[in-house]
């Protein structure tokens, strides 16, 4: 069911997607070659906007012109693309990003077809980028992330078939609330949390669960599901935002994991143009710290070539230049270790839960 407002913006977002396709038919009426500039998606090109204490892109920008053929057969899916959007907000559909991969198949031009998803997943974050709609507003979602949040909330979510009340503890099972592709479709009507923990893996979300972390310490258990999907962070920063809770993320210890931690609190290059909708700034990181590794003794696996490289390329990216960050990576490239959530099991299964996080979560000031 949708609201007023729901329709505004779809109506919004339609406008603006004709516009753009109209800004094309401009250029060729004037005798110019159809172009589209967009932001160099780098991180070269990311840099920190003090404002909003996240990582935006830059001034650095790629042109797509038609004076080239590849730059005319970008323009041309971008066309089509376009077409196809704004006739699905004006029959109010919507449709997953894997989908409109296969769609093209039926464009009626063999140039204006996909030759893989990631070239059509680009082409929809170029139409956010220089429409300034997000694709949710497109109604455009990817496949199901499978992202739960289990904990003391209370939210009215909108469906197709209607408003429905749901407590994230006491009406779901031990699986948790899943979180919708677009969380601005859920409103908060209550709830008894203290914080927000966010957490990499599934075996760990579920071990907060049974040991019954959520309940003992107020806490909302979010299930990041690894690299978190945008609805994830929505959500997470709506928490923090909306009803004033601390943010904390809770991953493995390796650099790979860091960055989860990166895109939950600064944004991530794929996604910098809507670093003020989707980052929290405010989060922090709880662990496994490489710090956690010395001091716990825990079981490691060694550093690869790759994590090396990843660690020291993190040392130079804007998001992770902080004393902190630098002490722990330096530590970690000094040991020669990585260790995931699950080693803490090492001291017991109780133990993350009675000892590891109550400590840290106090250390941090969040408990």
């Amino acid at each position: 069911m949708s609201t007023d407002s729901d329709t505004q913006s779809e109506s919004d977002a339609r406008e603006q997607l004709i516009d753009l396709a109209a800004e094309f038919y401009d250029q060729f009426a004037d005798g110019e070659v159809p172009t589209m500039s967009i932001p160099t998606r780098t991180k070269s090109n990311i840099e920190y906007d003090e404002d909003m204490d996240v990582w935006v892109y830059g001034d650095r920008k790629s042109t797509r012109s038609a004076k080239t053929v590849s730059g005319a057969q970008k323009l041309l899916k971008a066309t089509y693309v376009i077409e196809f959007l704004a006739q699905q907000l004006e029959e109010d559909r919507s449709s997953t990003l894997r989908e409109l991969y296969y769609l093209s198949e039926s464009f009626d031009h063999e140039e204006a077809q996909f030759n893989s998803q990631d070239e059509s997943n680009q082409l929809i974050e170029d139409l956010e980028i220089v429409s300034d709609v997000r694709r949710e507003e497109f109604h455009m979602r990817p496949e199901e992330s499978g992202a739960t949040v289990m904990g003391p909330l209370l939210i009215r979510e909108q469906t197709r078939r209607g408003e429905r009340e749901i407590h994230c503890q006491e009406d779901v099972g031990e699986g948790g609330y899943q979180i919708p592709n677009n969380p601005d479709t859920i409103e908060f009507l209550d709830n008894d949390a203290d914080f927000a923990l966010c957490v990499e893996t599934g075996g760990m979300r579920d071990r907060l669960v049974e040991n019954g972390f959520d309940e003992e310490h107020n806490c909302i258990v979010v299930h990041l599901k690894g690299q978190p999907a945008r609805a994830t962070r929505r959500l997470t920063k709506r928490l923090h935002d909306e009803l004033g809770l601390p943010v904390t993320v809770f991953t493995d210890g390796d650099p790979w994991s860091y960055r989860i931690y990166g895109s939950v609190a600064y944004g991530s290059i794929k996604s910098a143009h809507l670093s003020e909708y989707l980052a929290t700034p405010d989060a922090q990181f709880i662990g496994i710290q490489p710090a956690d590794i010395v001091e716990y003794d825990l079981p490691t696996d060694p550093l690869s070539d790759s994590d090396v490289n990843a660690l020291e390329s993190e040392l130079e990216d804007p998001r992770f230049q902080t004393d902190y960050w630098e002490e722990q990576i330096e530590l970690q490239l000094d040991i020669e270790k990585k260790a995931e959530q699950q080693s803490l099991a090492a001291r017991g299964l109780d133990f993350v839960t009675d000892t590891y996080l109550p400590e840290r979560l106090d250390a941090m000031g969040v408990i």
